[in-house]
């Protein structure tokens, strides 16, 4: 598990394991977002793996799957609704990042500027500039 920060409250990573959750845990984070869906790849776990996986240890587990089908509102309220509801740091995987990271940064439009949202993606490793439109709109 590669951890990549994004600021002090979010941090992204490829997929994981449910082994991973206890080291997620560790690391002082209280919830896990869960963007890729289920049956992308035959090597990945179920989500509900992870979902179990986190219960037991007591961290805050969310599916907002991020599919072929691309980002609509409703996934983009939905992790906003998560990282202004959850008090401490947030976990977002999905196959690469990429797909957390694009909902993470939509989710902040409106909330900062547009060059910090990209900056801070930078910083990470995700090249959101091309969302640089709507991260300047509300």
């Amino acid at each position: 598990m590669e951890l990549k920060r994004i600021n002090d409250h979010v941090s992204v990573s490829g997929q994981i394991q449910p082994e991973d959750v206890k080291t997620l845990k560790d690391l002082g984070f209280v919830a896990i977002v869960n963007n890729r869906p289920d049956g992308e790849a035959p090597d990945q776990p179920a989500g509900a793996e992870i979902e179990a996986a986190a219960k037991a240890a007591g961290l805050a587990y969310h599916a907002i799957p991020l599919g072929r089908e691309g980002v609509n509102p409703d996934l983009v309220n939905a992790t906003k609704a998560v990282l202004e509801g959850s008090n401490g740091k947030v976990f977002c995987f999905c196959r690469s990042g990429t797909r957390s990271t694009t909902l993470w940064a939509l989710s902040q439009a409106g909330e900062a500027p547009a060059d910090q949202i990209i900056a801070q993606a930078a910083e990470a490793g995700y090249d959101m500039s091309h969302l640089a439109g709507y991260l300047g709109q509300k």
